[in-house]
């Protein structure tokens, strides 16, 4: 029965979006996941999530709140959509696969519209599936491509505004350098990804957002017309981001911390000048400021609603989780997962 455990996204630095070319470096953790389980079944059938995907309620109020803070559809039509984007794809390139039926599920931890990749946990994690179940391996799909076909799911199915950078890490595991150069892309289809050591890394921390309903389309587009119009300063700052992200990779190499956690600082703050205050929105800002006071470095996890940084000591990362429990806010070690997580 293939089952697979894909963890939240962190990006630790580089630009805001790769949909403005450029750099970036994320990692996934073990502390949160979504898993997805496929087993053969008389029939082909998509299980709903118990907990997601309720159809059933106690009271108009709780439906309408569940509506509110989980949508209308869960999980479920990210499965759908990755099972149809599969057998496409497979049809689009010859590739024969039995007809045997199955059931796949799904669940996950990962806390919601805080840009951690909760969704394209559930779509990486089931396109695994969909490759062990039926025997296909980077032969037939070649790595590279993974990730475009699990951001197609989104962006050609369901229409949901998405990047790469979340579905590369997914896909490749780890702590991974991606180089969206536009002119790299266009001649190969896809980015430029290395694979790092996750033992580089500090020690990491996420905080973040009970409730989210960041929506990243709405922060990002505004900016991409910016982008895409040539605008100097956006442009500059995007060649910065870039540089940050290699100046990075450079000090983790070096084992030289300290200069992670500041480029960390000063990738938060050129996005703060490029975006302003109220796109980066008041407890997005609270919580790196929170951070900063601490003596810990802050940047965004994703698009908003999460925030991470490094800690020097246990003593340190204990008393920020108990500054950040007692505002609300979530707090967690981030544990940095080498693959494909087993919990």
């Amino acid at each position: 029965m293939p089952t697979h455990f894909v963890g939240a996204r962190l990006g630790l630095l580089g630009n805001p979006s790769d949909g403005f070319g450029g750099k970036t470096l994320a990692v996934l953790i073990k502390d949160f996941w979504a898993t997805v389980r496929l087993r053969e079944s008389p029939d082909l059938r998509i299980i709903p999530n118990p907990r997601f995907d309720p159809f059933a309620f106690d009271s108009l109020e709780q439906l309408s709140r569940v509506a509110s803070e989980d949508g209308y559809y869960g999980g479920v039509r990210l499965l759908y959509a990755t099972c149809k984007r599969f057998y496409s794809y497979c049809q689009e390139h010859s590739i024969d696969l039995p007809d045997t039926p199955f059931a796949i599920e799904y669940d996950t931890n990962i806390p919601r519209q805080v840009g951690l990749g909760g969704s394209s946990a559930i779509v990486a994690g089931g396109f695994k599936c969909l490759m062990d179940f039926f025997g296909l391996t980077e032969q037939q799909i070649p790595l590279p491509l993974q990730p475009h076909l699990v951001l197609s799911v989104e962006t050609e199915e369901l229409d949901i505004q998405a990047g790469l950078q979340d579905r590369v890490v997914q896909t490749y595991g780890g702590l991974v350098y991606m180089d969206f150069k536009p002119e790299y892309v266009q001649q190969h289809g896809y980015g430029a990804y290395e694979r790092l050591p996750v033992d580089l890394l500090p020690p990491l921390y996420v905080a973040y957002l009970p409730h989210s309903t960041t929506c990243s389309g709405k922060l990002h587009n505004p900016m991409r017309d910016r982008y895409q119009s040539g605008e100097p300063a956006v442009i500059a700052a995007m060649q910065e981001f870039a540089h940050y992200t290699d100046l990075g990779c450079e000090a983790l190499k070096a084992g030289d911390t300290q200069t992670f956690g500041e480029l960390m600082n000063r990738n938060f703050d050129l996005r703060r000048q490029l975006y302003g205050d109220e796109a980066i929105g008041e407890e997005n800002l609270e919580m790196i400021m929170l951070a900063r006071r601490l003596g810990l470095p802050a940047k965004f996890a994703g698009s908003g609603g999460a925030i991470v940084g490094t800690y020097e000591d246990e003593a340190q990362a204990r008393q920020a989780q108990q500054a950040f429990d007692e505002r609300g806010y979530g707090f967690a070690f981030a544990r940095p997962a080498s693959g494909d997580i087993q919990t």
